[in-house]
Parts: structure tokens; C-alpha cells; sequence
């Protein structure tokens, strides 16, 4: 059985959106183009939102700290979507309605 490694960790560089796609720029001139109805807080946030992002260390993750969302790049990569149960989103979306 071979086991899948990584010969250098795969960092983050720009972020940018499309409509309803999520494109992340990797330092390896990759670019991950993934869907944002895998990350509801990024779906439901404002342009304005979406646009305050910061890259973590050295890009291996990027915050959104108006919508409290952290993407770590290799779970981009293993095509991890938001683990955020139901219940959590629908209390932080009931929190955003008194905005």
C-alpha cells in the first residue's frame, strides 16, 4: 500500500472569487478552483466580507474573520468541504439577521 506525501507543503498566495467559485493561487502555480456552496459561511457572507481575508503563517490556511471561517489549503486539496454541522450554521446565520 503506498501512502500519499507531499514534497513541499502547499501554500496559499491570492484569493479571489467568481460568481460562486472560491479560486485559491498556490505558490506552485496551481490554482484550486472550488465550489463556495462547500463553505456556507463564504456562500452566505457579502462581498465586502469575502474580500477582509488573511493568509495564516506562511499561507498554508486563509481566515475570514468577519465570518469566523478558517480553509486549511490541504484539505482544498483533499477536497474537504466545511464539516460545520447544520445546527451551527443556522445559529450563526440567525445571528447575522440583527445585522
Amino acid at each position: 500500500m503506498t501512502t500519499l506525501t507531499l514534497e513541499t507543503e502547499p501554500l496559499a498566495v491570492a484569493i479571489s472569487f467568481e460568481a460562486d467559485k472560491l479560486i485559491v493561487e498556490l505558490a506552485d502555480g496551481r490554482s484550486l478552483v472550488v465550489p463556495l456552496v462547500w463553505y456556507p459561511r463564504l456562500m452566505h457572507g457579502s462581498r465586502q466580507e469575502r474580500a477582509n481575508w488573511q493568509l495564516l503563517g506562511e499561507g498554508y490556511a486563509i481566515e475570514w474573520p468577519d465570518l469566523d471561517e478558517h480553509i486549511g489549503i490541504e484539505g482544498l486539496l483533499a477536497g474537504r468541504r466545511s464539516s460545520e454541522s447544520q445546527r451551527s450554521l443556522d445559529c450563526w446565520l440567525f445571528t447575522r439577521q440583527g445585522r
